[in-house]
């Protein structure tokens, strides 16, 4: 996805640019690059989203691909997308340290701000799955 502002300014505040914004594009990107049915959409888009939160998160891109090792095709596939992917996970990165920022600046402990953003994350994920048409 391309923007007309960094995700350092996502994180100082400066934009308004929260987790729905940047699923509901990235859900356009995929729905754009990715011929196919909804069953397909669906797939490509929960795959490329969760690579972006893992690799935002910290975790390793071949730690990540070990959920995926009886799939050889789809390891191939998200290896080959991670760098394309770059942008995407930085902007989503931003997205939760601001969200992270805000309950520290609010009095809450980073480790309880940390945890609080991952469950928030979690519940948010599950409760607005993204579009299909």
């Amino acid at each position: 996805m391309e923007w007309e502002f960094t995700p350092q300014q996502v994180v100082k505040g400066e934009i308004g640019y929260g987790l729905a914004d940047f699923r509901k594009g990235l859900a356009e990107e995929v729905r754009q690059n990715v011929g196919g049915d909804t069953d397909t959409f669906t797939r490509t888009y929960h795959l490329l989203y969760d690579l972006c939160y893992a690799l935002a998160t910290s975790k390793d891109l071949e730690t990540h691909l070990t959920a995926y090792a009886y799939d050889p095709p789809t390891v191939q596939f998200l290896r080959e997308l991670a760098p394309v992917m770059a942008a995407n996970v930085e902007m989503l990165g931003a997205i939760l340290q601001r969200q992270i920022m805000d309950r520290v600046e609010a009095g809450m402990p980073l480790e309880n701000a940390v945890s609080e953003v991952a469950d928030w994350h979690r519940q948010t994920v599950a409760e607005h799955p993204p579009t299909t048409h």
